[in-house]
């Protein structure tokens, strides 16, 4: 297939490009690279004014001690602390702005052992709060955490940082607070969601911390037109725990209590945008407290019976339906995954038991005694649900053979006497590595698709992302890109939404294995020019750069942008002709250097390289260059 064979030449050109490796991947400047220290402290002035207790004020006592310090002689501590949670508190939004993105560097130590955990705290308009885990220090003496990205949206409040852990001194030296670079996604780049207009929906999942950042949703407006919230719209982020334990006092505790607070910010962003959403999830053995579970929602009490759960999961369906319905009648929710990931790897059912006790237990099972809740579970939804949402079976590890089967398996059976499962959301966390090392291999994942769209459901790819262990692996995970795309692809028909895990790297849950299309910075990344070369879809007109582009008026008539050959043409032979450039080994004319500088620094790089290929697939277009660095 064309479009097949385009991409691979792209993706194998990728190597080439990268043959100046200082260079990073269509870099771009930030807005503002210079950063503004909001709060920087040494603490030799023996100040901690800025920070309180978390915890009682009559336990913890934050000093500037002398007992330890990395510079000078003082440095914070937060002594005679009780619990692994009482520690020193900074607050965020009495000094910063909402919708900005800020650093936080700190050197911390424990008192005997360094075990501290710096974490993220908010709370939302319902009054609930929210922790986040940024960073996991172990090791003797002090230890280091630098540039940890916060942000916060305007209906955020009380928001901290704060270091825990352990039950001994905490201490920190030279900590910092200053405004990230800010950055701008790529303006002269095709969009996802335009590239794949005529085959499905192309989404990403999003936290409200990961939203806070204007950058983010203009990458959002840009490439997507679904969003899927991260853990927003979970049982464990929209129980009311309160109001559960409140009517349970009155006699009702079959009648669970939900707040769509935690979520707001993200079903606003959807709905003032008109971007449709899929909603995750409602029945889950994770992410549900072990208390919805329990007599009187008391987390040391004893199971409920198999009856008053069935009538807690009704109740709970529509209650989450009706408040969507009632808050945000103007979104979209065309998709809802009801009942998420109730298949082990080897298909049977997950062990009875709570979260708390390990990752193959479900509190599902332990009612239940096996599988037997995910039926009603579809039965209640196709009740409940707002009209035109398609209700869904969602799962990871969909492409090994006996959960797939177990997996068609059940939904056929489910269906055999009626229309519960409107689709399969296969998750698709997949590991691109390097080559044949590849995880699932290509021909593994297709084999599975191709069983999952004989069901004749609809199918859906919820949460894709593909890993690799380091940035030198990028050419490796594009082409793993391009192939799974490939085989999606194949399969538009039965394929109604393809929707990636995240939006940039550095916020992903697999961070350290860059697992997505966009770098941290927000441009994108091989893989990216990897899945969209060859598809019919308009590069913008107008290009949107960082820095100040020279006057392109009155172009050079004699300029063919990425003729470096000087043939007359713009063909494969130009890139290996740059490419040979930069690592010396030819050297181009006048003309060739001048037909093959598209970022005008008058020597061939590997910017320049990956301009002529985007030239050469139609990505970019003449007209948008020569764009200054």
């Amino acid at each position: 297939m064309k479009k097949n064979m385009k991409k691979r030449v792209l993706s194998g050109l990728l190597a080439l490009s990268c043959v100046a490796s200082a260079v990073p991947y269509m870099t771009v400047s930030a807005e503002d690279a210079d950063t503004t220290v909001i709060y920087s402290s040494d603490f030799e002035d023996g100040d901690v004014s800025a920070w309180t207790n978390r915890g009682s004020t009559d336990t913890t006592v934050i000093t500037a001690s002398e007992d330890n310090a990395v510079s000078g002689t003082k440095s914070l501590c937060a002594g005679e602390r009780s619990k692994s949670w009482n520690g020193p508190a900074f607050r965020l939004d009495d000094k910063c702005e909402p919708g900005t993105a800020y650093l936080v560097s700190a050197q911390v130590m424990g008192q005997w052992y360094t075990s501290v955990t710096v974490s993220f705290q908010y709370t939302d308009q319902g009054g609930e709060q929210h922790y986040e885990n940024l960073a996991s220090l172990n090791g003797n003496g002090w230890q280091e955490v630098t540039d940890l990205k916060v942000s916060y949206t305007d209906d955020m409040t009380d928001v901290y940082v704060y270091f825990e852990g352990g039950s001994d001194n905490i201490y920190i030296d030279d900590f910092t607070l200053k405004t990230a670079p800010v950055y701008h996604p790529q303006k002269d780049i095709v969009s996802l969601k335009d590239a794949y207009a005529d085959y499905f929906k192309i989404g990403t999942a999003v936290t409200t911390k990961e939203l806070a950042p204007a950058s983010t949703k203009e990458l959002i407006l840009k490439h997507f037109n679904s969003i899927t919230a991260g853990n927003e719209l979970k049982p464990d982020a929209i129980l009311d725990k309160n109001a559960c334990l409140a009517l349970a006092e009155s006699g009702d505790d079959e009648n669970p209590q939900i707040s769509l607070a935690s979520a707001r910010s993200i079903l606003n962003f959807a709905r003032d945008n008109n971007i449709p959403v899929r909603g995750h999830v409602l029945v889950w053995h994770q992410q549900t407290p072990t208390w919805f579970f329990k007599e009187n929602y008391d987390e040391n009490g004893e199971w409920v019976s198999k009856e008053k759960m069935l009538a807690r999961m009704e109740n709970y369906i529509k209650n989450v339906f009706e408040a969507v319905k009632e808050e945000y009648p103007d979104v979209d929710f065309y998709a809802w995954d009801v009942v998420n990931e109730c298949w082990l790897d080897g298909g049977v059912a997950r062990d009875p038991g709570s979260q708390e006790e390990g990752s193959a237990k479900s509190p599902w099972v332990q009612i239940f005694g096996d599988n037997s809740f995910i039926k009603p579970a579809f039965e209640f939804a196709k009740k409940y649900a707002p009209e035109g949402t398609k209700l869904y079976y969602n799962d990871f590890n969909e492409y090994m053979p006996q959960k797939t089967d177990a997996i068609i398996k059940m939904v056929e059976e489910i269906n055999a006497d009626g229309h519960y499962i409107d689709g399969i959301g296969l998750q698709s966390h997949l590991d691109a590595r390097s080559g044949s090392d590849a995880f699932p291999s290509v021909s593994v994942y297709k084999k599975a698709l191709d069983k999952f769209c004989a069901t004749g459901l609809d199918i859906q790819v919820t949460e894709l992302d593909a890993t690799v262990n380091d940035t030198d692996h990028f050419e490796e995970q594009a082409q793993y890109y391009s192939d799974i795309m490939d085989a999606i692809v194949e399969h538009k028909d039965e394929i109604s939404a393809v929707v990636f895990w995240g939006t940039t790297d550095d916020m992903s849950w697999r961070a350290s294995k860059y697992p997505l299309l966009f770098n941290e910075d927000y441009t994108a990344k091989p893989s990216f020019y990897s899945i969209v070369d060859g598809l019919d879809a308009e590069v913008p007109t107008e290009t949107e750069t960082e820095t100040e582009t020279q006057d392109t008026s009155a172009p050079d008539s004699e300029i063919l942008w990425g003729d470096a050959d000087s043939s007359g043409e713009v063909d494969i032979l130009d890139v290996i002709t740059i490419n040979k450039a930069i690592l010396g080994k030819e050297e181009l004319t006048d003309a060739g250097l001048k037909n093959a500088d598209t970022n005008q620094n008058n020597i061939p790089d590997a910017t320049d390289s990956l301009n002529v290929m985007k030239l050469i697939v139609g990505l970019l277009s003449a007209d948008n260059l020569p764009v200054a660095e």
